[in-house]
């Protein structure tokens, strides 16, 4: 499922079914492998039963997908394209859904139609009377729920009809996969949850899942992502298959209230022959007085600091949270870099310190690139563009008594000319979208947004080889 100009809508179909199942005896593989698989056979064909239901969420639609397609609304048959479902689903402050957003400058649009997995409720039982039967052996009687979570990318003129058998196939496909990953992971009468992932893979793998088994760590997974990484022909130094890597759907928001990657949004810069050279995933803009922490004045290399250390954190190179202002000054502290009355402190710290906290505290190496005048930065466009073509990081600068993280640039190697995508950490408003774009607090600055005779040194964060 690969995404495209074309491919607009995501069908998104959630739903728990429940695993139960009574095991003589747990530590007989075979036979309990058999009792296994026939229960999930069974839950395999109650998806394919005509008592299944989506019903879509935010409108008043109910799919029949394997009676032949029947829907609760006159006006959507078989016929219909996916599309049309869209003018009745309501939009979260109550508006109508009337057309499909179309593809905009700054980013691409894709719309999201969530749905939930439903079962009619059979016919009463007849007048049978109920048989008992008594066993006198010791058995185990196992139940877990099966968070079952599929997707589908589709263009907007594939028939409805299309996209619910594809949804049901896509849910017989995923329980397989689920029953893999119990057999696989299971421990006599001890069980784990399989959780399904979702990942944006580059094409032409595209939008794909991945079960995992909850309560595994990722340090434990790496055989798994090996061979998927194999499989979809991945590079095999970097990761794209851990959770934290996880794609993360247009109409779902952020529990944390950072903003993510604003630099999207805005409109590249018009310079003949330029190429863009952006960073690569996904970052936290982090910038002065978050966090309850009045640092405004002092803190914006912590804040640069901070985004850098969320982008490691949110492309699943590591699992610790992104550091605190203490935290970071423990760090210079613990390596010898500051006397122990610096923690607490308002002190300033810069791009030396930048890369001795994200080794200490991350493991991740940096490269420092000196420049002794601001004039200078406008013939530095080669050496980051290669930086952010082959490593992808934010990128810290400091000079002066100002910190910046710098995004990508964009540059012409024709004519040299250059402009730099900065992230501003001294920004110290409310998580405003459109006042952070609007007013450049994150935005493309040319050469002369640099002080031209102050030094600057930029540290280089490396990406680990890893998967």
């Amino acid at each position: 499922m690969v995404f495209s100009e074309e491919c607009a809508i995501i069908f998104r179909l959630k739903g728990i079914l429940e695993f139960a199942c009574q095991l003589d005896n747990p530590n007989a593989g075979s036979q309990s492998q058999s009792t296994i698989s026939k229960v999930f056979q069974g839950l395999r064909s109650k998806v394919s039963s005509k008592n299944i239901v989506f019903t879509v969420c935010n409108s008043p639609i109910l799919i029949w997908p394997n009676i032949g397609f029947r829907s609760s609304m006159e006006s959507l048959t078989e016929a219909s394209a996916c599309g049309d479902i869209l003018q009745y689903i309501e939009s979260d402050d109550g508006g109508s859904k009337k057309t499909l957003k179309k593809k905009d400058k700054k980013r691409s649009v894709h719309t999201v139609v969530n749905l939930k997995l439903l079962f009619e409720v059979t016919d009463p039982a007849g007048n049978e009377a109920p048989s008992l039967i008594r066993v006198d052996t010791q058995q185990h009687y196992v139940k877990m729920p099966l968070p079952l979570d599929c997707v589908l990318s589709v263009t907007t003129d594939e028939s409805l009809a299309s996209v619910c058998t594809r949804l049901v196939e896509t849910l017989r496909k995923q329980l397989a996969e689920m029953e893999e990953a119990v057999q696989r992971y299971r421990k006599g009468s001890s069980f784990v949850v399989p959780q399904p992932f979702h990942f944006q893979l580059p094409a032409p793998a595209g939008l794909t899942t991945v079960i995992y088994p909850a309560g595994v760590p990722d340090s434990q997974l790496q055989a798994i992502r090996e061979d998927l990484h194999r499989k979809f022909e991945l590079p095999s130094d970097r990761p794209y298959l851990r959770r934290a890597n996880a794609f993360h759907f247009p109409d779902a928001a952020y529990k944390d209230g950072y903003l993510r990657n604003p630099h999207i949004h805005l409109n590249p810069p018009n310079i003949e022959d330029a190429k863009l050279y952006l960073v690569q995933g996904v970052y936290s803009y982090h910038h002065y007085m978050q966090d309850r922490v009045d640092d405004n004045g002092w803190g914006c290399a912590y804040r640069s600091l901070q985004t850098i250390c969320s982008w490691f954190q949110q492309q699943g190179y590591v699992e610790t949270a992104v550091p605190t202002h203490t935290q970071i000054q423990q760090a210079l502290v613990d390596v010898g870099d500051k006397e122990p009355r610096f923690v607490g402190s308002r002190q300033w710290i810069g791009s030396i310190e930048v890369q001795v906290v994200l080794n200490q505290l991350l493991g991740v190496t940096s490269k420092i690139l000196f420049v002794s005048q601001g004039s200078e930065l406008a013939t530095k466009g080669r050496e980051l563009a290669n930086h952010f073509q082959t490593e992808g990081t934010p990128v810290m600068i400091g000079g002066g008594v100002l910190a910046h993280t710098i995004l990508g640039v964009a540059w012409s190697e024709n004519s040299g000319q250059i402009r730099f995508l900065i992230l501003d950490p001294h920004y110290t408003g409310e998580e405003d979208l459109q006042t952070i774009t609007d007013k450049g607090w994150c935005g493309w600055k040319g050469p002369e947004f640099w002080d031209q005779n102050a030094y600057y040194n930029l540290c280089l964060p490396q990406r680990p080889k890893t998967i």
